[in-house]
């Protein structure tokens, strides 16, 4: 529930700040031994955090897409799995509330759960057989329809958050027809199970296993929308991504600069961080960070307060800056790496775990390739007129 003293960006960031400091002290044995960190869960709910994203007039806080971003950001500095896994509740319930592409009854329903429950959503579209959904292929899941229900089979992985998460929005073609449907699905329905295959080198702790249907019944309603893969219509709520890898980033940067302050080897005087290396490592991820944070949050800035037909044609610019942030992200972990050296590799060294973290920011939607062919596409058609 959204808590009444709660009122203020800078109460909200205040709140989030003194809660997860408890995160980074954790993370690091959640990555070694591969649990999943439930308490983090519980202690956003308890300041309400997953209904932050619902607007002001369905019960929520509203905020903004930048605002979203810092408050993701600065999660990440603590926790990057758990700050890239609840992103994805925040921004698709952001984009719920703000495009009510639901049915209204079903969507009241969700956000009641959301703000009295602390409920979770996340979509599950990801399947082997298709790959990135966001290429277009068609979900070997299948829905069949039936007199007043739908009977749901099939297979989903990288279902982020799966061990606490609520409900689950499955994307499934719609046996007899060309369609394909997106269908929410409560994690008690019969049928809906958990298989724990998650087990990547990078993001260990988002949980992010498969999500087994078999004859899972629900009811007509429970088809929330229709949709084409391939086609779906600019997300600003998707720059939760880059917000959290430059927050991993970040605390890999301070991580570094503390070393160099404290780092003192007895063949110089003073510590390293007076040595002109490694000043010109440290300016260099200053500028890497001053720069992503720039482009991510000039965007943000810009879908926030553009009109529908403006952020349509932001595509792009989003997909850009998801690119570019996340690869520097990538630069600025590996720096770090540079000035604290072989000590870097340590298994105990959180430098290790944020250079694992940070590539998976690779394999999350917009695909680099995509959104270089979008930006070529851009340029080219400027260049035509």
């Amino acid at each position: 529930m959204v808590r009444a003293e709660i009122t203020t960006p800078e109460d909200r960031m205040k709140i989030l700040e003194e809660t997860i400091k408890s995160f980074s002290e954790r993370a690091g044995s959640h990555d070694k031994y591969r649990t999943f960190p439930f308490e983090n869960y519980k202690e956003l709910k308890r300041i309400g955090y997953p209904s932050w994203t619902i607007p002001k007039q369905d019960g929520g806080a509203g905020i903004s897409l930048t605002e979203m971003l810092e408050l993701q950001e600065a999660l990440a500095k603590s926790d990057g799995p758990t700050a890239l896994s609840i992103g994805w509740h925040m921004g698709i319930t952001k984009h719920l509330g703000e495009n009510k592409t639901w049915n209204e009854k079903t969507y009241q329903a969700f956000v009641k759960t959301v703000i009295e429950d602390g409920a979770l959503l996340n979509n599950a579209a990801s399947e082997p057989a298709t790959g990135s959904p966001t290429r277009g292929g068609r979900p070997v899941t299948e829905a069949r329809g039936k007199e007043g229900i739908w009977v749901i089979n099939g297979r989903k992985n990288f279902t982020t958050m799966a061990p606490v998460l609520t409900y689950f929005v499955v994307s499934a073609s719609i046996a007899g027809t060309d369609k394909i449907g997106n269908f929410i699905i409560k994690r008690e329905n019969k049928g809906v199970k958990i298989e724990e295959t998650w087990d990547s080198v990078a993001m260990k702790a988002t949980g992010s296993h498969d999500l087994l249907l078999e004859d899972v019944i629900v009811d007509k309603e429970a088809l929330v929308e229709y949709i084409i893969p391939g086609t779906k219509p600019a997300a600003g709520w998707l720059l939760h991504i880059p917000a959290c890898y430059i927050g991993i980033a970040r605390a890999a940067q301070e991580y570094a600069i503390e070393f160099a302050l404290n780092y003192s080897p007895n063949s110089i005087d003073g510590t390293i961080a007076e040595l002109p290396t490694v000043k010109q490592k440290i300016g260099q991820m200053e500028l890497l960070v001053q720069e992503s944070r720039h482009f991510l949050y000039s965007v943000a800035k810009k879908w926030d307060k553009s009109d529908n037909e403006t952020r349509q044609g932001m595509k792009p610019e989003l997909g850009a800056a998801k690119l570019s942030v996340v690869n520097r992200a990538i630069d600025i972990v590996d720096i770090a790496m540079r000035i604290v050296g072989a000590r870097s590799l340590s298994e105990e060294n959180p430098l290790q775990r944020f250079y694992r973290d940070v590539r998976a920011g690779l394999h999350n939607p917009p695909m680099d390739d995509m959104t270089i062919n979008q930006l070529a596409s851009r340029a080219i058609k400027r260049q035509s007129y």
